[in-house]
């Protein structure tokens, strides 16, 4: 078994239209920047890999066999949602000590993680508060910090930057450039320039679907 994501031949249908076509990729541990537009696709790919959509036609073949079952969603993916996704009336804590929960780990292992990843995202001193009273970089992190305490072997964030200032981002590019688990393969959709040194790999989605000319233009 490898341990790459393929995607074969890979096709995705809106109704409005084809967003992928017979997308071929391969993407190997370390970290590949997908960038692009708004509407290029990069969000949509993040999801099939994900397995929270399903190709309209083609395949990915995710690392060492795995399929896009619960089991792998709940152990081996790690995912930044735009939205964040906390939960609202659950602490910082207990937010990170969920998801450890739910992905097998001892009590200990996830105390362990949830101060470690707590600590690199300077939120230690933020752990009991409720998502609601952070400001908006401190949920980005809060989010970030919840998808790495499975320490993943698929870690999927889409905009993780987005909106964010100088500072936060330099908090998260610390963290994805030096701190990513061992062997993990990440993926990182955006549109975010400040984001540029850090991949080991780069994709330019713009190619895979016509851009409103407008953007072209501004672009």
């Amino acid at each position: 078994m490898s341990a790459t994501i393929t995607c074969e031949k890979l096709g995705f249908t809106y109704g409005r239209g084809p967003v992928l076509e017979a997308f071929d990729a391969t993407f190997r541990p370390g970290l590949t920047l997908i960038k692009g537009f708004s509407g290029c696709g990069k969000s949509t790919l993040l999801k099939l890999v994900a397995g929270y959509l399903r190709p309209t036609s083609g395949r990915i073949v995710l690392p060492d066999g795995a399929n896009h079952g619960t089991a792998f969603q709940r152990r081996d993916l790690g995912f930044v949602f735009q939205q964040l996704n906390l939960l609202p009336l659950a602490s910082v804590r207990r937010n990170l000590a969920l998801v450890g929960a739910f992905a097998g780990l001892s009590r200990q292992d996830t105390n362990t993680r949830i101060d470690k990843y707590l600590a690199l995202l300077g939120l230690e001193e933020l752990a009991d508060r409720d998502p609601g009273s952070l400001s908006g970089g401190q949920q980005q992190r809060a989010a970030i910090a919840r998808a790495l305490i499975k320490e993943p072997t698929v870690f999927l964030l889409d905009e993780p930057t987005s909106g964010l200032d100088d500072l936060n981002c330099r908090v998260i590019m610390n963290l994805l450039g030096t701190h990513l688990p061992a062997d993990c393969i990440c993926l990182v959709a955006t549109h975010d320039q400040r984001l540029n040194t850090l991949p080991h790999e780069s994709l330019d989605f713009n190619r895979f679907l016509p851009v409103e000319r407008h953007l072209v233009a501004l672009g």
